[in-house]
Order: C-alpha cells, then sequence, then structure tokens
C-alpha cells in the first residue's frame, strides 16, 4: 500500500482528490499545518508527493527544491499555473511530473499509478552497473553522472532519459519512444515536458564540457553522440 503526501490548500479539492485517491487503496496524507510541512514530510516518508504551488507560508517550488535535498521521492506537481515557464521551474527543483488544473480525478489516478509502476513496481530501473560513454558514465544506484572526477545528480527522469540515449548512442530515438521510457505512456504526457526536460539534461551536460552531446533533428528525435578523435 502506498503513501501519498498531498499538499493543496483548497479545502474542498484537497478532499475530493483525497477521496477518490484512497478508492484505489493509497493512504493518503494531507498537512493540516502549512508551516512545518518539511518536518512532516520527513516524519511521514511518503512514496509520492502531489504539491500545488500557490500555497501558505512557503511556495510549491520552495518546498520541491527542499524535498529533492532530503529525498528522491518521485514528486508531482498540481498547479493552475499552466505557463511553459512555471513547468520548467518546477522540472529544473526536481519534480518528475506536472499535472495543470482542471483535470480530472481519472487522468490524475492514471498518472499516480504510472509513477508509481514506473519508481517503485514492475518497471522501476534494476540496473546495479554503470553505462558509460567515453568518459562520461551514469550510475543507476546514485542517479549520478561523472566525468573525469567530476560528479552531477541526476533526477530519476533524467538518469531514465540519458540512459535510454546512451545506450542507442550515435543514433536517433524517437521522441514518442523516449516519452514511453520515462512516462510509461505518451497519452496523459505533454510533449512540451519531454523538451523541458530534454533542455534541463543538456543543461548538466555542457557542465561537463559535452554541450553538443545531445543533438535534436525536428520529426525525428534526439540524439547521444561523443565524437571520436578522428571526427574532431
Amino acid at each position: 500500500m502506498y503513501s501519498l503526501m498531498l499538499i493543496e490548500d483548497d479545502p474542498q479539492l484537497s478532499e475530493l482528490i483525497k477521496d477518490n485517491l484512497e478508492r484505489y487503496g493509497y493512504v493518503v496524507h494531507r498537512p493540516e499545518n502549512f508551516t512545518n510541512i518539511i518536518e512532516e514530510f520527513a516524519r511521514i516518508k511518503p512514496d509520492l508527493v502531489l504539491l500545488d504551488i500557490n500555497l501558505p507560508y512557503y511556495d510549491g517550488y520552495f518546498l520541491c527544491r527542499s524535498f529533492r535535498k532530503q529525498s528522491n521521492v518521485p514528486i508531482m506537481i498540481i498547479s493552475a499555473r499552466s505557463q511553459e515557464l512555471d513547468q520548467i521551474m518546477a522540472i529544473e527543483l526536481g519534480a518528475d511530473d506536472y499535472i495543470t488544473k482542471p483535470f480530472t480525478f481519472e487522468m490524475l489516478q492514471s498518472k499516480v499509478k504510472a509513477t508509481l509502476r514506473r519508481v517503485y513496481g514492475e518497471y522501476a530501473a534494476k540496473e546495479s552497473s554503470n553505462t558509460c560513454v567515453g568518459p562520461l558514465c551514469i550510475d543507476a544506484n546514485t542517479l549520478s553522472l561523472s566525468c573525469d572526477g567530476e560528479k552531477l545528480e541526476l533526477t530519476k527522469n533524467e538518469y531514465k532519459l540519458l540512459k535510454k540515449l546512451m545506450d542507442h548512442q550515435s543514433t536517433f530515438v524517437a521522441r514518442e519512444e523516449l516519452i514511453e521510457e520515462v512516462w510509461d505512456s505518451i497519452t496523459f504526457v505533454d510533449d512540451n515536458t519531454l523538451t523541458v526536460n530534454m533542455t534541463r539534461l543538456k543543461g548538466i551536460l555542457s557542465k561537463l564540457g559535452y554541450d553538443q552531446a545531445i543533438k535534436s533533428k525536428r520529426g525525428v528525435g534526439y540524439m547521444f553522440h561523443i565524437p571520436t578523435l578522428t571526427e574532431k
């Protein structure tokens, strides 16, 4: 039985979401005091967080960043903010998914189920060793990317995207295939969500000096490629 933490300050919506998810067997925790949410998160240790952005005391961005410092728990943003910048900021701070209000409870339940299955269930990563292309290596256990002694942290989604691309190095991988790899289904995922994640991933690679490692082609997809000495 999975434990969910629902952080939503609209009492009516919060109650409706809680009732709907509990019908599927989830245990849903709703903080009543928004001043000590970080401490409550540490105490509950939820399997998934549903997080609104507009909250009293601390906004969702601050909480997302704070949770990420403690845990790799999947975080799903539920917000009325639909601008691309809001989604980019949430993913930059460590969110795994973003669903805009209004939404159907069927949509929410499907996303929750898919996320839990991906992280903890039958589709959870079972890798125990590194995947390397040239000097770049990713570690499934620590969710990190390393190069020549320097190591950077990755989110679960960033790891899965980079792993897929590295496994098919020098070959374009279709956008739809990447979406299915990370989010299980293309049905409920905005195509922009992939773009935001890929932009973030390119930024991480750029910090290691590989700003051109990921190439994109409109209508085709993305490719991971590190030039050999003869290509340089």
